[in-house]
């Protein structure tokens, strides 16, 4: 009898160890281990290869350790992608492999490597951006400070597609609706009847824009709480990442032309009142943009300019991102972006990328000339613009025109 309760207590106490054990444990690395049960986005069901054995070292691995090491699984070359891998060729792997690849859709067929002139092209701007976050005659807010040090509300314009392994750095006026249809596409979030979405321009515009529809960097902290940071740098080194860009000031161009010549509620009661009460003499402007509309009001350029140039304007708050600059929207100093696109060589950018993506098969991007803004226009649109405003612009939007080679314009500036 004393032996049995001799037992007993044994596994008490022992149970009582163990308890306090995993609580410690759990109490140092536990919690972080919920996002590792967290489905990542649910890929094809392709069998993964076995994970190469890692010699042991006599330093214990740490907790982050772990989580790269997790995260890779998932990250590994060929796991879950849409378009079938290049056949293995040992003679020529550089350029046999782009030429063998054969996507799944007939219609997609490439049997070439893309074009010298459209890697080059790429490289030069991949160039480009990391010389001129180097060169300190270039000089903007934010530029010399870490990934660690960027706020989580200015991460989100990245959006991940976990599936692909893709971010893509969105800039609105840049044919970001189309770009986030891909986007949606890629990563199979929208159903119909069941099955994923594969047209884009099917997807109504109000779920474009949708934040639901995206899962992007800001929303890390909520998931993953404070590994959040840990793993989107994981993430941003195995991924592609890219971009589109345009003329800095074109883009300005139509982001009036969108949200100021045509009626839009919400931009007209937040913008526009503001505008035309301090620039256009109009203390007690229309209630309504319908009203104002009517009777033919409305902001002009030059007051959208002046809008822009006011220090009282950002002191009130940041930027809309449809007119915020790009380096403060995509970080293109702490991200190194493997692919830079221009809305000015669209069509052949974008079937660059789709192919290097290798989801060509999958989806194509629809081109749009639709209400397009030429560049040509610039100088008939800032003829109402003093030469000293335009010259104030150029220095808030310099940083733009030179991290993504866009000429200065001169002819503007130096009338």
């Amino acid at each position: 009898m004393g032996t049995s309760r001799m037992f007993r207590i044994f596994v008490v106490l022992g149970s009582a160890f163990m308890i306090l054990l995993i609580i410690i444990y759990w109490d140092d690395v536990g919690a972080s281990h919920l996002y590792l049960h967290t489905p990542v986005s649910p890929g094809p069901k392709i069998p993964h290869p076995a994970p190469q054995q890692r010699p042991q070292t006599s330093r214990t691995p740490s907790f982050l350790s772990d989580i790269d090491a997790f995260v890779n699984q998932f990250l590994e070359p060929g796991t879950g992608e849409p378009t079938d891998p290049a056949p293995a060729d040992t003679s020529n792997q550089s350029e046999k492999a782009e030429e063998r690849y054969v996507p799944r859709r007939e219609w997609k067929i490439h049997l070439t490597p893309v074009a010298a002139e459209l890697r080059e092209r790429q490289e030069q701007r991949r160039r480009l951006l990391q010389e001129m976050c180097a060169n300190d005659s270039v000089v903007f807010p934010g530029k010399n400070r870490s990934f660690d040090d960027i706020p989580n509300k200015e991460l989100d314009h990245l959006i991940v597609d976990d599936r692909h392994g893709i971010i893509y750095c969105y800039v609105p006026k840049v044919a970001c609706s189309n770009w986030k249809r891909i986007m949606i596409i890629l990563s199979e979030s929208l159903l119909r009847d069941g099955v994923p979405q594969r047209d884009p321009l099917a997807i109504p515009r109000d779920l474009v824009h949708n934040n639901s529809m995206h899962f992007t960097f800001n929303k890390f902290w909520k998931r993953y709480g404070k590994f959040a940071k840990h793993l989107m740098k994981v993430k941003l080194k195995k991924y592609t990442k890219f971009l589109f860009v345009r003329d800095p000031f074109v883009r300005l161009i139509s982001a009036y032309r969108n949200k100021f010549e045509l009626p839009n509620e919400d931009f007209y009661r937040r913008f526009a009142q503001v505008m035309l009460r301090r620039y256009a003499n109009q203390p007690t402007p229309p209630a309504s943009v319908d009203e104002a509309f009517g009777v033919g009001i409305h902001p002009s350029f030059s007051h959208f300019i002046q809008y822009l140039l006011d220090p009282q304007t950002e002191k009130e708050m940041p930027f809309n991102e449809h007119w915020r600059q790009v380096y403060r929207l995509c970080h293109p100093c702490q991200i190194q972006y493997d692919f830079v696109g221009h809305l000015e060589t669209a069509e052949e950018d974008a079937e660059h990328l789709l192919r290097q993506l290798r989801v060509d098969n999958v989806v194509e991007f629809p081109t749009s000339h639709r209400n397009l803004t030429a560049s040509s226009w610039e100088a008939d649109w800032f003829s109402t613009v003093p030469v000293e405003a335009r010259r104030e612009l150029y220095k808030l939007y310099e940083p733009d025109f030179r991290l993504f080679g866009y000429d200065r314009p001169d002819s503007l500036l130096n009338e």
